[in-house]
């Protein structure tokens, strides 16, 4: 059983920055390829964010997210982390790490979920 903890949200304004981190763990982890953050604001569908994989270095990233966050890893923590700039108050949401062994931008295909971290952006 894969154990995702997910920690950093909080409140900021507008304008300001945040990281978030996830810490993996579990004795079927290793077979997990990829690494990715989702969010859900609420009333809204749980949306894609971020993902990366854990063997190389590819990233990917959500239109609304590009050029603004960056994920990152940290192999010998087994810890994923989304460093997040330039916050815009429409991106509160509860944070949520997941991991599976492939990417995908759609929620329900991954296995594995963290139990979610708030942040909150004020204008």
């Amino acid at each position: 059983q894969v154990q995702l903890v997910e920690s950093g949200g909080g409140l900021v304004q507008a304008g300001g920055s945040l990281r978030l981190s996830c810490a993996a763990s579990g004795g079927t982890f290793v077979s997990r390829l990829v690494m990715g953050w989702f969010r859900q604001a609420p009333g809204k569908e749980r949306e894609f964010v971020a993902a990366i994989k854990w063997i190389g270095d590819r990233k990917y990233y959500s239109d609304s997210v590009s050029g603004r966050f960056t994920i990152s890893k940290d192999t010998s923590k087994n810890t994923v982390y989304l460093q997040m700039n330039s916050l815009k108050p429409e991106d509160t949401a509860v944070y949520y790490c997941a991991t599976d062994s492939s990417y995908s931008d759609y929620a329900l295909n991954w296995d594995y979920w963290g139990q979610g971290t708030q942040v909150t952006v004020s204008a």
